[in-house]
């Protein structure tokens, strides 16, 4: 049964528009869902003759909430007569709303804020929707991009400016245990783009030096080195030269007993399967050593690699590096180059990394993502994410996880 019918006015109160405006009405169906209910209430819509100006739907644990904002007929008691007729069938409640105009004037500044959590506590969101409401913002529409292993909500915002927006949620988010995205809305979140990755503790766990150098019998040493340098503490290419002298000595087999020790990031083949499919292109890029990474890229699809190469000689590491180090600022240069190789305006780059030696490439790219970063790291780049799985990334570029397991599935068949 219909529990309230009501036919108001909108309050007018901090409308600027003017009164030539559409006159329109807002019908709410909320209730049960079942197959059908969208085409009975548009048949009945129709049969009234309005247009229909604006709708939307949401579903939640199977309760239907239906908004349909079409004109307002000439016979408005004879519709709303009938509308309540529907939903009494339905077993739904309904509620007109007559008012004036559509959902077309949009405040300027429109963000997309992602919020990732494992788990996301409604304490959390509370303070965040408050943050937002803070800055005078609106919030438009809210998605569900993920439910497991992380709850990944996306909230679409308007009426703020995103750099602000972006600065006042980073501060929250490790009081609140969550990570936040802030980007700003366009045409440019949906178009190809260029990912360029660091390898160590990004795409892979783990660190391939400390792995040859558990070879070499100091491990433990080069480790903290590495970790320094991480850091920001040492200069980096000063560090890998005195780490990689470690290695003098170490067979040209333990690069092939490295590679297969490797374990990927969790998520990391899904995220490159998804985006591959919608045109992304993949680079890697690392301080680490070319005879990894390179089989790395092959075995992945990445389309483009640089790292280090290590000097053999006669079948043993010499404890050297061959050419340039691949450092801070060649890291930037690298995803300048792989940018223009790929005919991708360097706009549209998203930078992954954990590292302090990350931090020109994540702020030389579109979006810079610090994964499982280092304090500074956090701190500089436009986004973090903090929980151990690579495949989150999609989450922020509006990819739902529905949507990947439903890809994942069509190529089964």
């Amino acid at each position: 049964m219909v529990d309230s019918l009501t036919v108001m006015t909108a309050e007018t109160s901090g409308d600027t528009a003017p009164p030539t405006r559409t006159d329109t009405l807002l019908v709410t169906l909320t209730g049960p869902d079942r197959p059908g209910v969208t085409s009975q209430l548009l048949a009945t819509l129709a049969r009234a003759g309005v247009e229909v100006v604006d709708l939307e739907q949401i579903i939640l644990r199977r309760r239907l909430v239906l908004g349909v904002l079409v004109t307002v007929p000439s016979a408005l008691d004879e519709l709303a007569s009938r509308v309540e007729q529907v939903a009494a069938e339905l077993g739904m409640q309904v509620e007109l709303e007559r008012g004036t105009g559509d959902n077309s004037a949009r405040p300027r500044g429109r963000s997309h804020v992602t919020v990732i959590g494992a788990p996301l506590l409604a304490t959390a969101m509370a303070e965040i929707t408050a943050l937002i409401a803070g800055t005078g913002a609106n919030i438009d529409r809210i998605e569900r991009m993920a439910r497991y292993p992380v709850t990944a909500i996306e909230l679409h915002v308007s009426g703020a400016d995103p750099d602000v927006l972006r600065t006042l949620l980073a501060e929250a988010s490790a009081r609140l245990g969550v990570d936040l995205a802030v980007q700003p809305a366009g045409l440019q979140r949906r178009g190809r783009r260029l990912i360029v990755m660091d390898v160590d503790s990004t795409l892979v766990q783990g660190e391939v030096i400390e792995m040859l150098a558990r070879r070499a019998g100091c491990e433990d040493e080069v480790r903290e080195v590495t970790e320094a340098a991480m850091r920001g503490e040492l200069d980096f290419a000063e560090s890998l030269h005195a780490r990689v002298e470690r290695l003098a000595g170490v067979p040209e087999s333990a690069l092939d007993e490295v590679y297969d020790e490797l374990r990927l990031a969790r998520g990391a083949r899904t995220m490159v399967r998804t985006l591959r499919r919608l045109g992304y292109r993949f680079a890697i890029v690392s301080g680490g050593f070319s005879q990894v990474t390179d089989r790395l890229a092959a075995d992945l699809g990445i389309d483009y690699a640089r790292a280090n190469t290590l000097e053999v000689v006669d079948g043993r590491l010499t404890g050297r590096i061959l050419g340039e180090v691949v450092d801070r600022p060649g890291k930037a240069r690298a995803l300048r180059e792989f940018a223009r190789a790929a005919g991708i305006d360097v706009s549209a780059t998203i930078a992954v990394g954990d590292g302090a030696n990350d931090l020109d490439m994540l702020a030389a790219a579109g979006l810079g993502i610090a994964y499982n970063a280092k304090p500074a790291v956090r701190e500089a780049a436009d986004t973090s994410v903090n929980v151990p799985y690579l495949d989150t990334i999609v989450y922020l570029l509006g990819i739902s996880r529905e949507e990947v397991e439903a890809a994942d599935a069509a190529d089964l068949d």
